[in-house]
């Protein structure tokens, strides 16, 4: 008997030494999670019991535990290498073969689906094409998308800004207001006291003398003014500029230009045909205390994109609904000055970069300035987690032990959160490894000296004469 004991207790030390052995190997294995040698005693029993003074029949390896505690997380420069912080799994698939891991090696292969170094397709939830939505539920080959993304023509340009209530009329301005003013008074029927009719004419004749003044390519015609890029629906640049010209105490002009052309005409502000009667041109009005009265957006029709020769791009203008708002703008005695300024278009853009946040939303950047989600990576968990079965490759299957897996997003329930640009080291214990091996040994050589001694007992006996 007591060569049986000792022989489980040789195996189970020996068990001891080969799960210590394997967890120090992999002490550097990302994602690796270490295990531990679990020992039941052994008592011979029949169908009535092992009575009340068994002496026990040795020692058997009741399981090999592994251990799912955190590991550290490292940092690296891979926005494709995860960590899961907290509990969960990676869902990957291998021509549907599903299979779970916490190593966040992944990359993208020539087709641009997100890859482990296995070759393993990473799960997730994919894009509505429609709506720009994730859909929730739905669980699919995440695939990077590197095609361009498709510009947008602006149709709302925003800006709030100051103009300077201390400023007075451009003295051009001025003097063909009061030009024609006077030359409209003196035809009254008593130049000295003329009629509010005739005033009003007067300044009617003033104003549109003063209108002719306006040069975009000269600076003394205008007070203030302030440019933004804005994009048609094929992506080009254009310049959209707006020029402040005051008219009146409470009352500005803003004449709109793009490219340095007239919007609706198209001619340019160096070309002699230009006419600055017929520019583009709203009206700004404030009250007493420099707040905006105008009723705002204004609408902005009739702009054909054209390119610096002149010529249409071919690209759809928004003319229908290309708008400026200068909601939020004032007229104080301050310098001008513009706080805020936006547009909603943009170019084309190339593939610049991709982002995970904590959530698992994959976040493509253009080199437009534009982001794009294009999925989410899913986490599973398990009610038994020791259940799982292991495939190698730092990669669990799910069994009948193990229950069934729950899919959901990052941060979401119990699952835990993702770190994009890191990976999760082995959880691995170098010293405490060191040490099991110290126990392990000792386990085995006493187990050893078991057998020699029943070996010299027995040897005893069998000399007996």
């Amino acid at each position: 008997m007591a060569f049986n004991i000792g022989l489980s207790g040789i195996r189970a030390a020996a068990s001891d030494l080969n799960i210590t052995g394997n967890n120090i190997a992999n002490a550097g294995t990302v994602g690796f999670k270490s295990s531990r040698a679990e020992f039941a005693d052994v008592y011979a029993a029949s169908v009535l019991g092992s009575g009340s003074n068994a002496t026990g029949s040795g020692v058997a390896l009741s399981n090999a535990a592994q251990l799912f505690n955190q590991g550290n997380i490292s940092f690296t420069e891979n926005s494709l290498d995860l960590a899961i912080n907290g509990n969960g799994f990676f869902v990957t698939s291998n021509n549907g073969a599903i299979s779970y891991t916490r190593a966040g090696y992944f990359g993208t292969d020539s087709s641009g689906y997100i890859v482990n170094n296995a070759g393993e397709r990473l799960q997730g939830f994919a894009v509505n094409a429609v709506t720009g939505q994730i859909n929730q539920g739905v669980q699919t080959d995440l695939r990077v998308d590197t095609r361009s993304a498709d510009p947008n023509a602006t149709s709302t340009v925003e800006s709030t800004l100051n103009l300077n209530s201390t400023q007075t009329r451009p003295a051009v301005w001025r003097q063909q207001y009061d030009a024609a003013y006077a030359t409209s008074i003196a035809t009254a029927a008593d130049p000295a006291n003329p009629t509010a009719a005739e005033i009003a004419t007067a300044e009617a004749a003033g104003q549109a003398a003063a209108a002719t003044t306006f040069d975009p390519t000269n600076s003394a015609t205008y007070n203030s003014s302030t440019s933004v890029t804005i994009y048609d629906s094929l992506g080009n640049s254009h310049v959209m500029t707006k020029y402040f010209v005051k008219n009146d105490a409470n009352s500005w002009d803003m004449y709109v230009l793009i490219d340095g052309r007239d919007v609706q005409s198209g001619v340019e502000a160096t070309d002699p045909a230009f006419d600055p009667t017929t520019t583009t041109r709203f009206d700004v009005d404030f009250n007493s205390v420099g707040e905006l009265t105008t009723d705002q957006p204004y609408t902005l029709s009739g702009w054909v994109p054209l390119d610096s020769e002149g010529q249409p791009t071919g690209a759809d203008s928004p003319v229908n609904n290309l708008t400026i708002n200068l909601t939020g703008s004032s007229q104080y005695a301050s310098s001008f000055a513009v706080t805020a300024v936006n547009q909603d278009g943009f170019t084309t853009g190339e593939l610049a970069g991709l982002e995970i946040d904590d959530a698992g939303m994959l976040v493509a950047r253009y080199t437009n300035g534009q982001t794009r989600v294009q999925g989410q990576v899913v986490l599973a968990t398990f009610a038994n987690q020791q259940g799982l079965t292991p495939l190698g490759n730092t990669a669990w299957a799910q069994s009948s032990a193990s229950g069934e897996p729950v899919i959901g997003a990052p941060t979401t329930g119990t699952l835990g959160g993702i770190q994009s640009g890191a990976l999760e080291e082995s959880n691995v214990d170098i010293s405490e490894q060191l040490i099991n091996l110290i126990v392990a040994q000792r386990n085995y050589q006493a187990n050893a000296k078991t057998i020699q001694t029943e070996d010299a007992v027995t040897q005893a006996i069998i000399n007996l004469r």
